[in-house]
C-alpha cells in the first residue's frame, strides 16, 4: 500500500531529512534540495552524496522526492526567467539522480503574460519542458503537478495538462503526474464523496491515464470547491474532509496504486496528519 509522509527540512545540511522525516515517523519523505526562493546553491559533493545515502540507509527510507523551487514559470515572456526555469528544473534532475530521488515535481508557472495568445504561452511551456528533458540520462524523473487555478496559472485543469505532456511522453525522463488533493479540489474537482473521487479519477483516467498518476500531495483545503486558491489544511479539518480522504485511499488500493502520498501542511499539527492518513488506509486491510 501507497507509503505516508510529508515535507521535511533540510536545515544545516541535506543529511538531516532523514532524521528530520523518521521523527515525523515517515514512511517516505519531500525536500528542497535548495532554497525554493531562489540564491546560491549548494553543491552536492561527494561527501554529501555519501553523507546522504548513508543517513537514509540508517533510518530505511528507500523512497523520497523532491520538490522544485518556486521561482520557476515556464510561461513567463521573459527570456531570463524562461531559460532560468530550464536550466533550474534540469538541475534538480541531476541533483535529484545524484540523491537518489523518485521524482521531481514542479508547478509549470503562470501565462498572464500571454494572456492575449494562450496557445503561444502553452507551446512555450511544451518547448521548454523538451528542452529540460533532451539528453537527460539521470534516473530522477520530472513530474508535472496539478495547479489550484488561480488567475492564468497552467495545468489546473486535466485537459491542460494533457496538452502539456503530449511531447514529453517520448522523452524517458517524464515520469508523469503529481496530484495535490487541495489544488485539485480547488480547481473545481470534488473529492468529499467515493461518488466525486470514482467519477474524478475516472475523468483523470480518460484524459490523461492512471498510469501518469505517480505521487499525490494529500492536503485538505481551507477554500471551497472551486475557489481557485491554494490554501491547505489538516486532515478532515478541510473542506475535503476525513471520508473524502478515505475514498481517496479506498480508490488508490482498488487500483493497487502504491504511489507515494505526502503532507504539506504545518508542522503543527503534521504528526497527527500522518497518524490520521495512516489509521485510514490500515483500515482497509480489514
Amino acid at each position: 500500500m501507497s507509503k505516508i509522509g510529508c515535507h521535511v527540512s533540510i536545515a544545516g545540511g541535506l543529511w538531516n531529512a532523514p532524521k528530520n522525516a523518521a521523527d515525523f515517523e515517515c514512511e517516505t519523505f519531500q525536500i528542497f534540495s535548495r532554497s525554493p526562493h531562489g540564491g546560491p546553491v549548494a553543491e552536492i559533493t561527494p561527501e554529501i552524496q555519501t553523507q546522504f545515502q548513508d543517513e537514509l540507509k540508517k533510518y530505511g527510507f528507500k523512497q523520497f522526492v523532491i520538490h522544485a523551487p518556486y521561482i520557476i514559470n515556464f510561461g513567463s515572456a521573459t527570456p531570463r526567467t524562461f531559460h532560468g526555469s530550464i536550466a533550474i528544473i534540469r538541475g534538480e534532475l541531476e541533483r535529484g539522480t545524484m540523491l537518489g530521488a523518485d521524482f521531481v515535481m514542479f508547478h509549470p508557472g503562470s501565462l498572464k503574460d500571454h494572456v492575449l495568445d494562450k496557445a503561444a504561452g502553452m507551446k512555450q511551456v511544451q518547448d521548454g519542458l523538451v528542452e529540460v528533458l533532451e539528453g537527460y540520462n539521470g534516473t530522477t524523473k520530472l513530474l508535472i503537478e496539478i495547479s489550484a487555478g488561480a488567475g492564468e496559472i497552467i495545468g489546473d485543469t486535466f485537459e491542460e495538462i494533457a496538452e502539456l505532456m503530449k511531447p514529453l511522453k517520448k522523452l524517458k525522463g517524464f515520469g508523469g503526474i503529481c496530484f495535490d488533493t487541495q489544488h485539485a479540489f480547488g480547481s473545481g474537482y470534488d473529492l468529499r464523496t467515493q461518488k466525486a473521487v470514482t467519477e474524478v479519477f475516472a475523468k483523470f483516467d480518460k484524459i490523461i491515464g492512471l498510469k501518469y498518476l505517480r505521487m499525490m500531495h494529500v492536503n485538505d483545503s481551507k477554500v471551497e470547491l472551486g475557489a481557485h486558491k491554494d490554501r491547505h489544511e489538516h486532515i478532515g479539518e478541510g473542506q475535503i474532509g476525513k471520508a473524502g480522504f478515505l475514498a481517496i485511499l479506498e480508490f488508490l488500493n482498488k487500483k493497487s496504486l502504491d504511489i507515494p502520498l505526502i503532507l504539506e501542511t504545518e508542522h503543527d499539527k503534521v504528526e497527527a496528519d500522518i497518524k490520521l492518513l495512516k489509521k485510514l488506509r490500515d483500515s482497509l486491510k480489514k
